[in-house]
């Protein structure tokens, strides 16, 4: 039997059904009814960001090379992205949203977790305002949401990817277990191509199979994440709405249209990341405690280097002086670099009582900091 706490809370996720593509579609009547993909153009080293659910019939998906997109599709429309188009779409979706419950929880730009138990227009139902919300969208935007609603995160997660596009799926608790014995593996929330085949070669391929698995027997095989797929499979998720959203991590990287073998070049590009990474970070007022690198290979081989930090930082000379260092102690010989990225993690809020800066005494042990 599923836990008590599930007939309490009402939660509600809203996914905008191929977000980029569609605005591109909307604001170009001609693509109606074609492929689309927005993201790298077919003679680019670039891939799919997002493409049209008619592009997705030819097997193409996000991440996948542009390049490859193309051969599976010659007659595909590509487009660049307009995110500033998006991110205005976005923030029209987000204020509808709020007009429901001050609890919404931002998952990315086109998806976002809403808790309706207690809400602003008094509804009982969370059916009702779910649909409510997805035709305010469709009304004010001209775009279609999914959404799915259900007793906790991951089944209004799993409801809102059950009938796409434009669809609404209510997993009430007595109609969690059905729903949840007979999905299919790679379907659920959590679980990703890699963990799927490794699934698949354990025997099990979808959520009965799941089921049969005691506790100790997943942490074996998969970690500490086991203990997550234990609970979900059984319709358990305690995990609350966070109407304050930290995010996990800020960076920028590039895949260059031309594999790079020039050191002095490849540290141009970490300085400009650094910097830019830096801003972003002190107009959001916050500051990070881990450093990553991150190096692919033109065989694509795929390296990334850590390193924490004492105390938080959001300053570009010490971001630069361990992208340097990591990167030459990271470039193997003979071998061009395809993309470089750096990225910061283990936020904190400048208000936080944890943040603080990197002390005058740390600072100065790098003279190699100053131009």
């Amino acid at each position: 039997m599923m836990e008590e706490e599930r007939k309490i809370r009402k939660i509600i996720h809203v996914d905008m059904d191929a977000f980029f593509a569609a605005v591109e579609i909307r604001d170009n009547p001609q693509y109606k009814g074609k492929p689309v993909i927005v993201g790298g153009q077919p003679n680019s080293r670039g891939v799919v960001s997002t493409c049209s659910y008619e592009a997705r019939k030819y097997g193409i998906h996000s991440a996948m090379p542009s390049s490859h997109a193309y051969r599976l599709c010659p007659h595909a429309i590509f487009v660049r992205g307009r995110f500033e188009a998006y991110r205005e779409a976005s923030e029209q979706v987000k204020k509808i949203l709020s007009e429901y419950t001050d609890l919404v929880e931002p998952v990315s730009i086109d998806e976002a977790y809403l808790d309706v138990t207690i809400n602003k227009m008094k509804m009982r139902s969370a059916t009702a305002i779910a649909r409510e919300i997805k035709d305010k969208i469709k009304e004010t935007t001209k775009l279609t949401a999914s959404a799915g609603v259900s007793y906790n995160k991951f089944l209004a997660k799993i409801g809102s990817d059950l009938d796409k596009p434009d669809g609404l799926v209510v997993i009430p608790p007595e109609r969690a277990k059905e729903v949840l014995m007979n999905l299919p593996i790679g379907k659920f929330y959590g679980i990703g191509k890699v963990c799927e085949q490794k699934m698949k070669k354990l025997g099990v391929n979808n959520g009965a199979d799941l089921k049969r698995w005691r506790l100790k027997e997943l942490i074996r095989h998969f970690g500490k994440v086991g203990n997550f797929y234990y609970h979900i499979v059984r319709g358990i998720d305690n995990r609350e709405v966070q109407a304050h959203h930290i995010r996990k991590s800020i960076g920028m990287e590039r895949t260059f249209s031309k594999d790079l073998d020039d050191n002095e070049k490849m540290l141009e590009y970490l300085k400009k990341f650094c910097s830019r990474i830096s801003e972003k970070m002190k107009e959001k007022e916050i500051k990070a405690r881990t450093f990553t690198l991150k190096v692919k290979y033109a065989n694509f081989d795929l390296t990334t280097k850590s390193i924490s930090f004492p105390e938080e930082i959001d300053d570009e000379k010490i971001f630069y002086f361990f992208a340097r260092k990591l990167l030459l102690d990271t470039l193997i010989r003979k071998c061009k670099v395809r993309l470089l990225g750096v990225s910061m993690s283990n936020l904190e809020d400048n208000n936080s009582n944890n943040a603080k800066q990197i002390t005058l005494s740390f600072y100065d042990s790098f003279p190699a900091f100053v131009d």
